[in-house]
């Protein structure tokens, strides 16, 4: 895992990076409490190279083995997202919070955009509805008689069935599909951008620590310096520097050491927030989006099986129609018509003279 480090060396907690870029032969530090000076050669000098991105300081991969994952057994937020990276032109560059963040608010919108896919064919239910019902009432071969006349007209009617099941699917969409994916968490870009507020504060004080750090550092450097002059002037006896001079450079130069180990503290202190925030956060987010993911599949399944629903209650309003036309006799149609529109059965004989 990439996440941020603290390195614990003689007492001392240090993220290394600020540390690293003064030369090993000037640093001479000490303990505030009063011990004796750490002197840092070239080999406890490795121990703090580390890598820099924006401010958050990291393990550099040629000293340090490998970190352990948080969560070993699973892709999970917490562990692959604290480094930051370059947008898609390459330009400016984008957190790894804020790269979840951009996930959380996609997915906010697909489940916005499903609620209108959703929307639409609701609509499309109410308006084949509406057009069934009207072809339902159409008086076009109203007049077929006998039992292919029964079958027409219940054929007709079962329009005005599925005309009825379609429009309780619409409804039925509306209240147990559409409504819940719309009103699923909506506060949440209002508690996103809260969230994201803090994650950002944190990372501003972080890089405000890490100033200190830098300026700390630089400080050092230069008290560093003007020791290791005077003490050179005084030995080469270049000039009457006297030994009170050394002792008070010395003093200084052990204060900006001091000063320094204290701003590391405070930006370990402040890293060690910023990392404990997102771990909270990266596995509250986490969480949410898995909740979103399942309650949209439970709405998308109730979907299917309205679906399903649909189509057994449409099959029922055929039904009787298929069984009126295995009824359908032509030659009882015959008869019943012959019987209410004849003229007469007696038929005509020749004439005779």
């Amino acid at each position: 895992a990439n996440s941020p480090s603290v390195l614990t060396v003689n007492g001392y907690h240090i993220s290394g990076t600020p540390v690293h870029q003064l030369d090993s032969g000037h640093l001479s530090l000490r303990k505030a409490s009063g011990d004796p000076q750490v002197s840092f050669g070239e080999k406890a000098k490795q121990w703090y190279l580390r890598i820099n991105i924006n401010c958050v300081t990291f393990p550099h991969p040629d000293i340090m083995p490998e970190q352990q994952l948080l969560k070993p057994s699973e892709w999970s937020y917490c562990d692959y997202f604290w480094a930051d990276k370059k947008d898609s032109q390459g330009n400016n560059t984008v957190s790894g919070f804020e790269i979840l963040l951009q996930k959380q608010l996609k997915g906010k919108q697909m489940q916005k955009e499903m609620a209108e896919f959703i929307r639409e064919r609701i609509k499309i239910e109410e308006e084949y509805a509406k057009n069934l019902s009207k072809l339902s009432q159409n008086s076009l071969a109203a007049q077929e008689e006998g039992t292919l006349g029964e079958a027409w007209a219940q054929l007709k009617k079962s329009l005005a069935d599925e005309a009825e099941v379609h429009l309780k699917f619409s409804s039925k969409l509306q209240s147990e599909v559409e409504k819940p994916l719309l009103n699923f968490r909506e506060n949440f870009k209002k508690d996103m951008k809260k969230c994201d507020h803090h994650i950002a504060d944190l990372r501003k004080h972080l890089a405000s620590r890490y100033a200190a750090v830098e300026k700390a550092r630089k400080a050092l450097t230069e008290r560093q310096k003007d020791l290791e002059m005077k003490t050179q002037q005084l030995e080469v006896k270049l000039s009457n520097k006297t030994e009170e001079e050394i002792k008070k450079a010395r003093r200084k130069s052990t204060q900006a050491g001091d000063d320094l180990m204290r701003c590391v503290d405070l930006y370990n202190q402040a890293q060690s927030k910023w990392f404990e925030e997102m771990v909270t956060t990266t596995l509250e987010l986490e969480r949410l989006e898995v909740e979103r993911v399942e309650m949209i599949r439970q709405h998308l399944c109730q979907y299917t099986q309205l679906r399903h629903e649909t189509d057994m209650f449409n099959q029922s309003t055929v039904e009787l129609v298929d069984q009126l036309l295995r009824k359908v006799d032509p030659a009882k149609d015959r008869e019943l018509w012959v019987k209410e529109h004849k003229t007469g059965d007696i038929r005509p004989v020749d004439m005779e003279i």
